[in-house]
């Protein structure tokens, strides 16, 4: 059992027996830098509402505040210990120094819309907190961004999960595909721009801004 599998396999035990205390808990994890997938959390909190056991409405209200403390404290570590704190802590986290460059040039080209936008994105959605905290972005619009992205994001994996039934687990594998393929295009996109920089051409993206 690989380490993905062996997080799953527990979560979902934890959801079934703590029901929506035990998926808010798993929310926290995941909006912060602990590797909690939300593609095996959400989908089996679907099944147990097409199972009858649990109701959608308390689900998505459930997980998406645990998305937010999470996303907070996160958000709370970045103004108050940033990178530090991912460079002494992140490996016990499975994260390092490149996952937080990544999500800070990813913070940098979006704007603060990026909070919105990284629910959707693997790695990403559990750093970009950080940033966010290090730029101190107003924590009103913060937690806006957050709560709609997050809640978008959680019912549509419950939805996803109801719709598949007992067949809930498959949509990790699909959504692990995307989110691989997503990563790709971001990494690809960095690779471009620091080519660019190195070889002093003038960049598309990223043009000089005016005096």
């Amino acid at each position: 059992m690989g380490l993905t599998e062996f997080i799953v396999h527990y979560a979902t035990l934890i959801i079934e027996k703590t029901s929506y205390f035990g998926m808010g808990i798993l929310m926290v994890m995941e909006s912060m830098v602990f590797p909690v997938p939300s593609e095996g959390v959400m989908p089996f909190a679907g099944f147990l509402w097409y199972d009858g056991k649990l109701n959608f409405w308390l689900i998505v209200l459930a997980s998406t505040v645990g998305s937010i403390i999470g996303s907070l404290i996160s958000y709370f570590i970045g103004k108050y210990g940033g990178r530090p704190f991912v460079k002494k802590f992140g490996r016990y986290f499975l994260l390092n120094e490149h996952h937080l460059d990544q999500t800070e040039n990813f913070f940098q080209k979006y704007g603060q819309k990026t909070i919105f936008i990284s629910r959707f994105i693997p790695v990403v959605r559990h750093l970009i907190s950080i940033p966010a905290g290090v730029g101190n972005m107003p924590l009103g619009k913060f937690c806006l961004y957050t709560v709609l992205g997050a809640g978008i994001w959680n019912a549509i994996l419950t939805w996803a999960g109801f719709l598949l039934g007992k067949s809930w687990e498959s949509i990790r594998k699909y959504s692990e595909m995307i989110d691989y393929a997503i990563l790709v295009l971001i990494l690809v996109g960095i690779a471009y721009l620091i080519y660019r920089r190195k070889r002093n051409l003038p960049s598309t993206i990223f043009p000089p801004k005016k005096e």
